[in-house]
């Protein structure tokens, strides 16, 4: 069952989402003290809307309930892209330096690598898709910054 986390006591207001996870195991290898944060389960199908960012968490409610927002990526041209993929890959590098024995390091490096290699000039731009769903749709490995542990 899939997971989103959120900034504890924070019902009601938007923006407080910190990560998602795709199953208990992904919970687990979090670097996060789960009594510090409001841990709500819910549907495969909402888990994969986010990660490959078809819809935004806007928050959660008093029953607990997640309020999504249908939401469509659009990279008018590469430096928009470019400035997207610097934010990505600068969050990826930070949990790098800082958990090299981590049990998901080698694939979060992977990943760096593989975004570190796309050739923003093979795109065809505007391109209306996520960068999870641009992977996703060329059978790379797609991950979103918000599973990063």
């Amino acid at each position: 069952m899939p997971y989103f986390i959120f900034q504890k006591n924070s019902k009601g207001i938007s923006g407080t989402v910190y990560r998602i996870a795709e199953n208990d195991s992904d919970l687990n290898l979090l670097n996060i003290d789960k009594k510090d944060y409001s841990i709500i389960e819910d549907s495969l199908d909402n888990f994969n809307q986010v990660k490959y960012g078809l819809k935004f968490i806007e928050k959660y409610d008093d029953n607990n309930n997640i309020v999504f927002i249908e939401f469509s990526s659009v990279f008018n041209n590469k430096e928009s892209l470019l400035s997207h993929l610097n934010n990505i890959k600068a969050s990826i590098k930070c949990f790098l330096d800082n958990n090299k024995n981590h049990s998901q390091f080698n694939n979060w490096n992977n990943y760096l690598n593989q975004l570190n290699q796309l050739n923003l000039d093979t795109i065809t731009y505007p391109l209306n898709k996520s960068l999870e769903q641009y992977f996703k749709d060329e059978n790379k490995l797609s991950l979103n910054p918000l599973q990063l542990p």
